[in-house]
């Protein structure tokens, strides 16, 4: 399913190391990404090639766009066999773009009877309503 959306090796121009297969770099870049190691410590003896091979590979993939076309790939695979649980779904603004809103608009959530609207800027500059101050 992956092959086809990555892009042709240019033909080597000089001698020196054969190329790493596809598969290897693909396999030592979800290595690297699974794990959270650094890409100069990934482990020689596992065979996906160099961090540095890998992480170049990764680099030629995402330009040739091969990321979002697997993704629009795999999304209509899980669809098409009713695999896809929303429940476990996240959204972020990398994917949707968020919404503004008006300073006119008003308080973005109802105050409780008898209190006013909050005048701080951020609603993450309230004082602290610990009993131990």
């Amino acid at each position: 399913m992956i092959e086809p959306l990555l892009p042709k090796p240019s033909p080597k121009l000089v001698g020196g190391r054969p190329r790493v297969p596809d598969r290897q770099a693909l396999c030592g870049t979800l290595f690297v990404l699974h794990t959270g190691i650094q890409w100069e410590y990934l482990p020689q003896e596992l065979g996906f090639g160099s961090g540095m091979t890998c992480w170049r590979r990764l680099a030629a993939w995402n330009e040739a766009d091969g990321w979002d076309q697997l993704h629009v790939l795999l999304l209509e695979k899980l669809r098409s066999k009713n695999q896809l649980d929303w429940d476990r779904t996240v959204t972020d603004s990398s994917h949707v773009r968020a919404a503004r809103r008006s300073p006119k608009a008003g308080p973005t959530r109802p105050t409780a009877p008898g209190r006013a609207t909050s005048t701080t800027p951020s609603s993450t500059a309230r004082t602290s309503r610990s009993r131990y101050r």
